[in-house]
């Protein structure tokens, strides 16, 4: 039974190659690749970070908006912790 979800990833973007858009792009793909069917991405910019968490002061955060499976986000936060750039990930029902 697939529900639609709610995804906010925070992104390291220290070091990364190209702009931040193919970065939240490239995290959409990874979502779609374990079966979820992305309805938005919602840009929500860099903030800072209360304290600095594993050598960061701030993070750009993205809301990904999809519809999957529950099995599916299991496999979503697995690959996306081998991700480098995805520095937290939390996800609910909407």
């Amino acid at each position: 039974m697939t529900r639609n979800y709610e995804g906010l990833i925070i992104l390291n973007t220290k070091g990364i190659d190209g702009s931040i858009e193919d970065l939240i792009s490239s995290v959409g793909k990874e979502i779609e690749a374990e079966g979820g069917k992305l309805d938005e991405v919602q840009q929500l910019g860099r903030r800072q970070f209360a304290y600095p968490a594993k050598h960061l002061d701030g993070g750009h955060y993205v809301n990904y908006l999809f519809e999957a499976d529950s099995a599916a986000i299991e496999k979503i936060q697995s690959r996306l912790k081998l991700n480098d750039h995805v520095h937290l990930q939390h996800y609910q029902t909407r």
